[in-house]
């Protein structure tokens, strides 16, 4: 599966709580983030596989960026509901 597909799947899918996803629309609303001057104005996908490793998968338009930040990785899976 080609990586738009996945992205238009997991987004159409709503598969957000259950997998520990959460979309992210940039342009500074997330956590009282200000964004820089040239930041991207795309929308942002964060797929958190699994809290516990502090992994971040982040989806930019056509771009992946993988982070490790167990404190970004909680506090997502906090906002998508997560136990």
């Amino acid at each position: 599966m080609s990586e738009t597909s996945r992205r238009k799947f997991l987004a159409a899918a709503g598969v957000g709580a259950a997998a520990g996803t959460v979309a992210i629309a940039t342009g500074g609303a997330a956590a009282g983030a200000t964004t820089r001057p040239g930041a991207t104005r795309e929308p942002v996908l964060a797929v958190v596989p699994d809290h516990r490793s502090g992994e971040v998968r982040l989806l930019v338009g056509e771009r992946e960026v993988v982070v490790h930040d167990r404190d970004l990785a909680a506090r997502i899976r906090n906002a998508a509901g997560g136990e």
